[in-house]
């Protein structure tokens, strides 16, 4: 047995799986909630495959990035650097820079909401969201800052605890008609095709399971010393658990969400799908769904507040002090997180999305999950080329079904973003 695989025993069951705890943490954040909750509202539980869809492909990008690492010892920007040259980063930092903006603000957005209903001491709910919003911010960095990655790993296991217990009673609460559910599983159509259907499917896709955080997975694993291949099936495992988590969460919002129908400004679609559970399942329904809700949005937060300043400390290592070619993951060298990459760009997320917060929540959420869509195709690109050299991978190249997967995501998008455009 290894000695990184005793270091786990000795650590618990947290260590083990709590890589894929974080990712279920933050890809059931406010961007399932809201995003499922809005296309719930809107599409109903005919979309129910899209989640399905959007985790599976999660999961094969996320293991093709985390068997990346692994097998080099290098996180996949820095084989973009090493491997790929500086176009991926001059492509990619500008991106960075757009998404880390929508994100935030919408998780805000999301947090502000669901404080809100909770805490309705406002009579206007945009009012409450900004303030709220503002609050969740602060609160998440001190959180983050102060507490550093075992406290941040503890609080988010408590919130998936609170998110998926409470969130997916509601939705059996609700008694849904079974054989609607199973057509939305198995039968793939998208009502409203020509009036935003397609939109916001798109935006569930990219909302489900997290985008660019997909990313912070490899960092997660290093802070937990897993490195080389013989801890490659303990994260298939660890991947496999957070990313049904991200499933059935995913599938009770969808559920919860057909149940209401949105009206008004999308900052008050927590406190209508609250309203409508009460009236359901009473008092005891509108609090547990409100719980989770506040579980799932918070978590958001603590993550990418704690994972988006990684990617920007390794982005400009990379592409803007380009020192590639100093020592990597493989000699254990993490990010430094009081580095001034690190922290300034921790500090910015948490204050100049705030902007943000003055449009409809609503339109945030959709271009947020829309922005986040456009990355997957590049991820899948560069796991395509980096995955599929031998030169780099040896025989942990591809498997030709996950290149099949892979170009299946490709095609996907494509057809999406043409059926979108032809519309």
């Amino acid at each position: 047995m290894s000695s990184n695989q005793n270091n786990n025993q000795d650590r618990g069951w947290l260590s083990i799986i709590g890589p894929g705890i974080l990712v279920a943490a933050i890809g059931v954040g406010a961007g399932d909630l809201t995003a499922a909750g809005f296309a719930g509202g809107k599409l109903g539980t005919a979309i129910l495959w899209a989640v399905i869809l959007g985790a599976f492909f999660k999961f094969v990008l996320n293991e093709g990035l985390t068997r990346w690492q692994l097998v080099t010892g290098q996180t996949l920007l820095e084989g973009m650097a090493r491997c790929l040259g500086k176009w991926p980063g001059r492509i990619f930092l500008p991106y960075f820079l757009l998404w880390s903006f929508f994100v935030c603000a919408n998780l805000m957005g999301g947090t502000g909401v669901t404080l809100h209903a909770i805490f309705p001491f406002f009579e206007d709910a945009s009012q409450g969201k900004v303030v709220f919003g503002i609050i969740a911010s602060i609160v998440g960095l001190i959180l983050v800052r102060r507490g550093g990655f075992k406290l941040f790993a503890k609080v988010m296991s408590v919130c998936v605890l609170l998110m998926f217990v409470t969130v997916v009673l509601s939705a059996i609460m609700l008694a849904p008609d079974l054989g609607e559910i199973f057509k939305g599983l198995f039968v793939q159509s998208i009502p409203d095709a020509k009036d935003g259907g397609i939109a916001w499917t798109m935006a569930l896709i990219g909302g489900v399971g997290g985008t660019v955080t997909i990313l912070s997975y490899g960092y997660w694993i290093a802070e937990e010393k897993r490195h080389g291949m013989n801890q490659l099936r303990l994260c298939r495992w660890d991947l496999g658990a957070g990313y049904l988590v991200i499933t059935i969460f995913g599938l009770a919002m969808i559920i919860i969400g057909s149940t209401v129908e949105v009206t008004g400004t999308g900052a008050r679609l927590i406190i209508e799908i609250a309203d409508s559970l009460e009236s359901s399942l009473g008092k005891v329904g509108r609090w547990a769904f409100l719980i989770g809700a506040l579980g799932a949005t918070f978590s958001s937060v603590l993550g990418v507040w704690q994972s988006a300043p990684y990617l920007f400390a390794d982005l400009w290592r990379l592409f803007v002090q380009k020192d590639a070619d100093k020592a990597s993951l493989t000699e254990g060298v993490l990010i430094d997180t009081n580095s001034k990459p690190y922290v300034i760009y921790q500090y910015a997320i948490a204050t100049i999305p705030i902007f943000g917060l003055l449009f409809e929540f609503r339109e945030v959420q959709k271009a947020y999950g829309v922005v986040g869509a456009a990355f997957l195709p590049i991820l899948t690109l560069v796991l395509l080329i980096l995955n599929g050299r031998k030169k780099w991978m040896g025989k942990n190249t591809n498997h030709p079904l996950t290149v099949v997967v892979l170009i299946s995501i490709l095609l996907f998008f494509g057809y999406m973003a043409w059926s979108r455009w032809m519309s």
